[in-house]
């Protein structure tokens, strides 16, 4: 993997609140329609048509709006590609944020305030509005609040011999343990386990999927102390360990593999990946994340939208994603992206516009997710506490890694960064 270069290894927070700023001489106001540009990490050609639809509706009662466009980013360079435009003056007039970068852009004021701006707005869940405000302002729409589940090839579960993981759950039995016996079987004939979708050995935050059921945290609720080293969490990387290394039951590092082609036999991820299944030549489901030795949990990914203040179009891009989140447009893209809209966040009203999956898989992996989940870590300095964790977590990913020591080592790399 590259080096990251300098750009990358600024502070976010300090990059946005110099480019948010601003300074000189007004551009001269262009003449004719203005294109608008969302920069966007999904390249699904279902999520691309849909947003495509939206915005050919939009223009036809703007004609001050010409081409909008979405930008495509891989997700595994989105923020420092983003924040890379952003420093170069090629920032995009809206972009998805990640939830790990919220703190960074909604604490810097890089962003357009949006509450009064956002249609019904007092209807949008408090717990899915939560890291995007700041003093009682929204500055960015939390569009997707996706809960996590697994993907299950059952085709593959059936060749090993093994009971599916819905007649695990009916026995109250669906917990990791069982889902790695499960794994370990299909690894045992070839094939492979478990995947977890964008980890790939580097974005570790990604484990939280895995590491919330041991009650883990990387860092405390105040965000001042790592806890990496915690007790919970040595058992939970102990367990993700020997998954890799000892059982097989999950891929190693260096292993292409594709769940959406029939490569593996289980993984973790959110429901806009569900399309890439409609022309999938296996069957499969979607349940929650197996229970941990805590109970049963859930975790949620979040996107939020927001309008960037540099945007020399900021005002007409506001009022795009006005339209774009409105309750009618939500409903739409609630095929792929689960709503923050109280009125909307239910199965029979998702399954309308979710043709991949059915009520039950909704109801358990969504609406209930939604409900008792806990979002994915983030901090302020996302960006260099991602690199150094990541770094100091490289050790781990060998078959014959001190899983404590490592872990203390990654205390002694981001302790400095968290400020406490």
């Amino acid at each position: 993997m590259k080096a990251p270069g300098k750009l990358a290894a600024l502070s976010l927070t300090a990059l946005l609140a110099v480019t948010a700023c601003g300074g000189g001489e007004p551009a001269p106001a262009a003449q004719g329609p203005q294109p608008l540009r969302m920069s966007i990490w999904t390249s699904n050609e279902a999520h691309l048509k849909l947003f495509n639809e939206i915005a050919a509706e939009y223009r036809k009662s703007h004609p001050q709006v010409g081409e909008i466009t979405f930008d495509p980013i891989p997700f595994e360079n989105y923020t420092t590609t983003l924040t890379t435009q952003i420093a170069g003056g090629n920032a995009p007039d809206l972009a998805w944020i990640l939830e790990n970068s919220a703190p960074d852009f909604v604490g810097s004021g890089a962003l357009v305030p949006l509450k009064s701006k956002i249609e019904n707005a007092g209807e949008l869940v408090p717990a899915a509005t939560r890291l995007w405000e700041r003093d009682g302002e929204l500055y960015a729409y939390p569009f997707s609040t996706s809960p996590f589940g697994v993907f299950v090839n059952t085709d593959l579960v059936k060749a090993a011999g093994q009971k599916m993981p819905r007649e695990l759950m009916k026995a109250g039995q669906w917990d990791w343990e069982h889902a790695n016996e499960i794994n370990k079987a299909v690894a045992a004939k070839g094939e492979n386990g478990l995947t977890i979708l964008n980890f790939d050995y580097k974005a570790w935050d990604n484990l939280a999927t895995v590491w919330q059921g041991w009650g883990a945290r990387a860092w405390s609720d105040d965000g001042g102390t790592c806890q990496f080293n915690a007790p919970e969490m040595v058992e939970a990387m102990t367990f993700l360990h020997k998954a890799i290394f000892t059982d097989k039951s999950m891929p190693g590092p260096g292993t292409a593999v594709d769940f959406f082609s029939g490569d593996t036999t289980m993984a973790v991820a959110q429901i806009s990946r569900a399309a890439m299944l409609e022309d999938a030549t296996f069957t499969w489901d979607l349940v929650p994340l197996p229970a941990g030795p805590k109970g049963e949990y859930a975790v949620i990914g979040q996107a939020g939208i927001g309008v960037l203040k540099k945007s020399p179009r900021a005002e007409q891009a506001t009022d795009f994603l006005t339209y774009f989140t409105n309750a009618a447009n939500s409903a739409k893209l609630a095929a792929y992206f689960p709503p923050a809209r109280s009125s909307l966040l239910t199965a029979d009203t998702m399954a309308k516009t979710s043709p991949m999956l059915n009520g039950e898989q909704l109801q358990e992996v969504v609406v209930d997710g939604i409900q008792k989940g806990v979002v994915k870590p983030s901090h302020t300095g996302q960006a260099e506490l991602a690199q150094t964790a990541r770094a100091a977590l490289d050790p781990l990913w060998k078959p014959d890694a001190d899983v404590k020591a490592v872990l203390d080592g990654v205390c002694a790399k981001i302790q400095p960064l968290l400020g406490g």
